[in-house]
């Protein structure tokens, strides 16, 4: 069953780092992925830039509607995620807990379905 664990960190914080920083921190994020990769539980996995890079979409009185970022009124922004394929939702949490990000981030642990699906 698939799984998405979104990276959900504070805005601004990738600033306060060096790009040393940044560079060992993202080094043990793509190890942490590959530790997923040999177990046979990893089916995607992205780094997203910042949101001041992104673009909402929406629809008004029936015209699109596009906000550009950053996202003044958002604390937080996704900063990258991991699909996993694992048999229970436990063992999805059991590994985020695992996941380097929530030292800095938080892990948002979503089972993937249709979104008739309560």
């Amino acid at each position: 069953m698939a799984h998405l664990l979104l990276i959900v960190e504070p805005r601004g914080q990738r600033a306060t780092r060096s790009e040393a920083e940044g560079r060992a921190l993202y080094a043990e994020m793509e190890a942490f992925g590959a530790e997923l990769q040999e177990n046979g539980q990893l089916l995607a996995v992205q780094s997203l830039r910042p949101d001041e890079h992104a673009v909402r979409i929406g629809i008004a009185d029936g015209k699109p509607l596009l906000r550009d970022g950053p996202f003044a009124e958002a604390k937080e922004m996704i900063g990258g995620f991991f699909l996993i394929d694992v048999a229970h939702f436990e063992d999805a949490v059991a590994i985020a807990r695992r996941c380097p990000a929530a030292r800095w981030a938080t892990v948002e642990v979503r089972e993937c379905a249709p979104c008739y699906v309560k």
